[in-house]
């Protein structure tokens, strides 16, 4: 017997993780290619739906880990996406994470229900499944807001850049 009863209908709700990565060069983003429908071989960001038993953090850091191997990352909640129309199976609101890593920290391996895994240049992302064009465009404003201050993007990068490599990091970063 189901212990949860409701008399009017109810969102699922997804988690999604935008994983920058910068490689010393240009600043990269974590995809997974879908293996199942909707939106088969398109690209996306790793994340799936949230197990009643789960906080959305905790879903964010399973789905990353199932979807590409990728373990450990310190994530910020960047925000929930609700748009009605957002997803074609039905209503799905997405709490959204964002992380800022090395890229050979991370060697993205395809598991679960991605069909690949890979780091893909900010400057050639293909067009992405579901609405997560419009989530990496408001994360990379996120990300610039954080280069301002130098206090919040060290929390988030947890010191593992040099102070030379984040200082190419924020003029890549200001040039979006």
């Amino acid at each position: 017997m189901n212990k949860y009863c409701y008399d009017y209908p109810r969102p699922e709700v997804s988690a999604d993780c935008v994983v920058f990565g910068f490689d010393g060069e240009d600043l990269n983003v974590l995809l997974i290619e879908r293996g199942k429908d909707p939106y088969k071989g398109r690209w996306a960001f790793p994340g799936g739906f949230m197990n009643m038993d789960e906080t959305a953090r905790q879903c964010a850091k399973r789905e990353l880990r199932e979807e590409t191997g990728a373990d450990g990352l310190h994530l910020e909640q960047l925000g929930a996406f609700s748009d009605v129309d957002r997803d074609p199976r039905g209503r799905v609101i997405s709490v959204v994470f964002y992380a800022l890593v090395k890229v050979p920290d991370i060697m993205p391996v395809a598991g679960d229900d991605a069909a690949g895994a890979r780091w893909f240049r900010l400057k050639d992302i293909p067009s992405l499944a579901f609405d997560h064009d419009l989530i990496l465009s408001k994360a990379v404003k996120r990300l610039k807001t954080l280069l301002e201050s130098n206090n919040d993007l060290i929390r988030l990068s947890r010191n593992q850049f040099s102070e030379s490599e984040l200082q190419r990091l924020k003029a890549i970063v200001s040039g979006l």
